[in-house]
Protein backbone atom coordinates (compact mmCIF):
# COMPACT_ATOMS: atom_id res chain seq x y z
CA UNK A 1 0.00 0.00 0.00
CA UNK A 2 1.71 3.15 -0.95
CA UNK A 3 2.41 5.74 1.58
CA UNK A 4 0.53 9.20 0.92
CA UNK A 5 3.20 12.17 1.72
CA UNK A 6 2.01 15.31 2.97
CA UNK A 7 4.03 18.64 2.55
CA UNK A 8 3.79 21.34 5.22
CA UNK A 9 5.00 24.84 4.59
CA UNK A 10 7.95 25.36 6.82
CA UNK A 11 7.05 27.16 9.79
CA UNK A 12 8.59 30.85 10.37
CA UNK A 13 11.69 31.02 12.89
CA UNK A 14 10.82 32.82 15.89
CA UNK A 15 11.66 36.29 15.36
CA UNK A 16 11.17 38.10 19.18
CA UNK A 17 8.34 39.70 18.01
CA UNK A 18 4.87 39.53 19.85
CA UNK A 19 2.58 37.94 17.55
CA UNK A 20 0.36 40.99 17.04
CA UNK A 21 3.22 42.75 15.29
CA UNK A 22 4.45 39.65 13.15
CA UNK A 23 0.85 39.90 12.13
CA UNK A 24 1.26 43.64 11.55
CA UNK A 25 4.39 42.85 9.34
CA UNK A 26 3.29 40.39 7.22
CA UNK A 27 -0.04 42.82 6.31
CA UNK A 28 2.79 44.93 4.84
CA UNK A 29 3.76 43.54 1.51
CA UNK A 30 7.68 43.62 2.07
CA UNK A 31 10.07 43.50 0.09
CA UNK A 32 11.05 40.54 1.75
CA UNK A 33 10.45 39.03 5.34
CA UNK A 34 12.80 39.10 8.21
CA UNK A 35 13.82 36.11 9.03
CA UNK A 36 16.34 37.37 10.92
CA UNK A 37 15.30 40.62 13.05
CA UNK A 38 18.33 41.80 14.32
CA UNK A 39 20.15 41.91 10.38
CA UNK A 40 17.34 42.05 8.43
CA UNK A 41 16.27 45.84 10.19
CA UNK A 42 19.93 46.88 10.84
CA UNK A 43 20.35 48.49 7.00
CA UNK A 44 16.88 50.84 7.75
CA UNK A 45 15.67 49.73 4.22
CA UNK A 46 12.57 47.78 5.78
CA UNK A 47 12.01 50.31 8.10
CA UNK A 48 11.58 53.21 5.56
CA UNK A 49 9.86 50.54 3.41
CA UNK A 50 7.34 50.53 6.19
CA UNK A 51 6.77 53.96 7.02
CA UNK A 52 6.35 54.58 3.26
CA UNK A 53 3.24 51.90 3.17
CA UNK A 54 1.57 54.84 5.51
CA UNK A 55 3.49 58.32 4.35
CA UNK A 56 4.47 57.40 0.46
CA UNK A 57 5.12 60.85 -0.69
CA UNK A 58 7.44 61.20 2.39
CA UNK A 59 9.68 58.12 1.70
CA UNK A 60 10.70 57.46 -1.51
CA UNK A 61 12.05 53.61 -1.59
CA UNK A 62 14.27 54.26 -4.83
CA UNK A 63 16.45 56.85 -2.56
CA UNK A 64 17.38 54.39 0.54
CA UNK A 65 20.14 52.25 -0.21
CA UNK A 66 19.75 48.08 -0.07
CA UNK A 67 23.13 47.47 0.85
CA UNK A 68 25.03 46.74 4.74
CA UNK A 69 27.74 48.82 5.18
CA UNK A 70 28.23 51.29 8.20
CA UNK A 71 27.97 53.97 5.92
CA UNK A 72 24.82 53.02 3.47
CA UNK A 73 23.07 51.84 7.37
CA UNK A 74 23.88 55.79 8.33
CA UNK A 75 22.62 57.55 5.34
CA UNK A 76 19.40 55.25 5.40
CA UNK A 77 18.78 55.79 8.70
CA UNK A 78 19.30 59.67 8.42
CA UNK A 79 16.83 59.83 5.65
CA UNK A 80 14.42 58.10 7.99
CA UNK A 81 14.62 60.58 11.04
CA UNK A 82 14.66 63.84 8.83
CA UNK A 83 11.28 62.44 6.87
CA UNK A 84 9.83 61.16 10.23
CA UNK A 85 10.83 64.71 11.86
CA UNK A 86 8.83 66.55 9.37
CA UNK A 87 5.59 65.17 10.80
CA UNK A 88 6.74 65.68 14.37
CA UNK A 89 7.62 62.16 14.72
CA UNK A 90 10.87 60.69 16.67
CA UNK A 91 12.29 57.03 17.37
CA UNK A 92 14.76 56.79 19.83
CA UNK A 93 17.97 57.69 19.19
CA UNK A 94 19.33 54.83 21.02
CA UNK A 95 16.58 52.55 19.64
CA UNK A 96 18.14 53.66 16.09
CA UNK A 97 22.17 52.93 17.45
CA UNK A 98 21.53 49.69 18.94
CA UNK A 99 19.81 48.52 15.52
CA UNK A 100 22.32 49.76 13.55
CA UNK A 101 24.65 48.18 15.17
CA UNK A 102 22.83 45.07 15.94
CA UNK A 103 22.65 45.07 19.70
CA UNK A 104 20.81 41.83 21.20
CA UNK A 105 16.88 43.03 21.22
CA UNK A 106 17.62 46.52 19.55
CA UNK A 107 16.08 45.65 16.67
CA UNK A 108 12.92 44.12 18.01
CA UNK A 109 11.74 46.91 20.15
CA UNK A 110 12.31 49.60 17.69
CA UNK A 111 10.06 47.61 15.14
CA UNK A 112 7.61 47.89 18.76
CA UNK A 113 8.23 51.47 19.06
CA UNK A 114 7.04 51.78 14.63
CA UNK A 115 4.55 49.46 15.67
CA UNK A 116 3.52 51.74 18.47
CA UNK A 117 3.63 55.11 16.06
CA UNK A 118 2.16 53.75 13.80
CA UNK A 119 -0.56 51.55 15.24
CA UNK A 120 -0.64 53.61 18.53
CA UNK A 121 -0.01 50.26 20.20
CA UNK A 122 2.54 50.09 23.59
CA UNK A 123 6.12 48.96 24.08
CA UNK A 124 8.91 48.57 27.21
CA UNK A 125 12.30 50.73 27.54
CA UNK A 126 15.04 49.61 25.49
CA UNK A 127 17.63 47.75 27.28
CA UNK A 128 20.71 46.68 24.38
CA UNK A 129 22.78 44.78 27.09
CA UNK A 130 23.41 41.40 27.42
CA UNK A 131 22.57 41.24 31.27
CA UNK A 132 19.03 38.90 30.59
CA UNK A 133 21.38 36.38 28.98
CA UNK A 134 24.27 36.52 31.52
CA UNK A 135 21.46 36.23 34.64
CA UNK A 136 20.54 32.89 32.76
CA UNK A 137 24.36 31.35 33.11
CA UNK A 138 25.65 30.14 36.66
CA UNK A 139 28.32 32.87 38.15
CA UNK A 140 31.29 30.90 36.62
CA UNK A 141 30.19 30.94 33.43
CA UNK A 142 28.97 34.49 33.13
CA UNK A 143 31.15 37.10 31.43
CA UNK A 144 34.51 38.73 32.74
CA UNK A 145 35.15 42.40 32.90
CA UNK A 146 36.72 42.51 29.31
CA UNK A 147 34.25 39.87 27.54
CA UNK A 148 31.17 42.22 29.12
CA UNK A 149 32.65 45.52 26.90
CA UNK A 150 33.38 43.12 24.02
CA UNK A 151 29.67 41.95 24.41
CA UNK A 152 28.32 45.44 24.78
CA UNK A 153 30.25 47.85 22.44
CA UNK A 154 30.80 46.50 18.73
CA UNK A 155 32.75 47.48 16.51
CA UNK A 156 30.55 49.47 13.97
CA UNK A 157 29.38 51.38 17.51
CA UNK A 158 33.10 52.26 17.99
CA UNK A 159 33.36 53.07 14.27
CA UNK A 160 30.51 55.37 14.06
CA UNK A 161 31.26 57.52 16.36
CA UNK A 162 35.63 57.30 17.14
CA UNK A 163 35.42 59.60 19.81
CA UNK A 164 37.89 58.42 22.44
CA UNK A 165 35.90 59.74 25.47
CA UNK A 166 32.65 58.91 24.01
CA UNK A 167 33.65 55.54 23.85
CA UNK A 168 35.66 55.53 27.41
CA UNK A 169 32.34 56.84 29.17
CA UNK A 170 30.52 53.67 27.04
CA UNK A 171 33.27 51.42 28.56
CA UNK A 172 32.96 52.59 31.96
CA UNK A 173 28.91 52.46 32.28
CA UNK A 174 29.09 48.78 30.91
CA UNK A 175 32.15 48.00 34.09
CA UNK A 176 30.00 49.96 36.47
CA UNK A 177 26.84 47.48 35.32
CA UNK A 178 29.35 44.64 35.51
CA UNK A 179 31.04 45.51 38.63
CA UNK A 180 27.37 46.11 40.47
CA UNK A 181 26.67 42.27 39.62
CA UNK A 182 29.69 41.22 41.01
CA UNK A 183 28.90 42.91 44.09
CA UNK A 184 25.25 41.35 43.99
CA UNK A 185 27.29 37.81 43.51
CA UNK A 186 29.37 38.65 46.54
CA UNK A 187 26.50 39.01 48.60
CA UNK A 188 24.86 36.18 47.30
CA UNK A 189 28.31 33.68 47.51
CA UNK A 190 30.38 35.38 50.25
CA UNK A 191 33.96 34.71 51.24
CA UNK A 192 34.85 34.19 47.31
CA UNK A 193 37.40 36.48 46.16
CA UNK A 194 38.41 37.65 42.81
CA UNK A 195 40.98 39.53 40.85
CA UNK A 196 39.79 40.92 37.51
CA UNK A 197 42.55 42.36 35.33
CA UNK A 198 41.67 42.60 31.75
CA UNK A 199 42.32 44.35 28.56
CA UNK A 200 39.88 46.47 26.53
CA UNK A 201 40.37 47.85 22.95
CA UNK A 202 38.45 50.41 21.70
CA UNK A 203 39.12 51.40 18.22
CA UNK A 204 39.33 55.54 18.02
CA UNK A 205 41.65 57.82 16.13
CA UNK A 206 44.47 59.22 17.18
CA UNK A 207 47.99 57.00 18.67
CA UNK A 208 47.38 54.30 21.11
CA UNK A 209 46.65 55.46 24.62
CA UNK A 210 46.68 53.09 27.69
CA UNK A 211 44.75 54.15 30.61
CA UNK A 212 44.61 51.81 34.31
CA UNK A 213 41.36 52.51 36.42
CA UNK A 214 41.50 51.25 39.70
CA UNK A 215 38.92 50.43 42.22
CA UNK A 216 38.58 48.60 45.56
CA UNK A 217 36.64 45.38 45.50
CA UNK A 218 36.03 44.34 49.18
CA UNK A 219 34.73 41.10 49.95
CA UNK A 220 31.98 40.03 52.41
CA UNK A 221 34.97 38.17 54.41
CA UNK A 222 36.78 40.39 56.27
CA UNK A 223 40.59 38.53 55.38
CA UNK A 224 40.24 39.80 51.98
CA UNK A 225 40.75 43.04 49.82
CA UNK A 226 41.44 42.92 46.41
CA UNK A 227 42.35 45.86 43.93
CA UNK A 228 40.70 45.06 40.62
CA UNK A 229 42.90 46.66 37.74
CA UNK A 230 41.04 47.49 34.83
CA UNK A 231 43.31 48.13 32.20
CA UNK A 232 42.05 50.57 29.26
CA UNK A 233 44.05 50.51 25.95
CA UNK A 234 42.32 52.49 23.43
CA UNK A 235 44.07 51.34 19.81
CA UNK A 236 43.44 53.07 16.59
CA UNK A 237 41.70 51.29 13.84
CA UNK A 238 41.82 47.92 16.22
CA UNK A 239 38.73 45.91 16.86
CA UNK A 240 37.51 42.83 19.12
Amino acid sequence: MARSSICFAECPKKTGLPREVVKWLQTLDLAFYPKNVRRDFSSGYLVAQIFSHYYPRDFSLHSYDRGTSLSAKQWNWSQIERSLEKRNLYLKKEAIDGTIHCKPGAAELLVLEVYTILTKGRYVEPDFTDEEYQNLLPSLARSTASKAIKNNLTATEIKAAPDISTNQRKAQNILRRHHEHKAAERILNPGRSSMIKCWVLVACSGNVYQETVTSSCCLHSSCFKNTAYIQVAIKINGFF
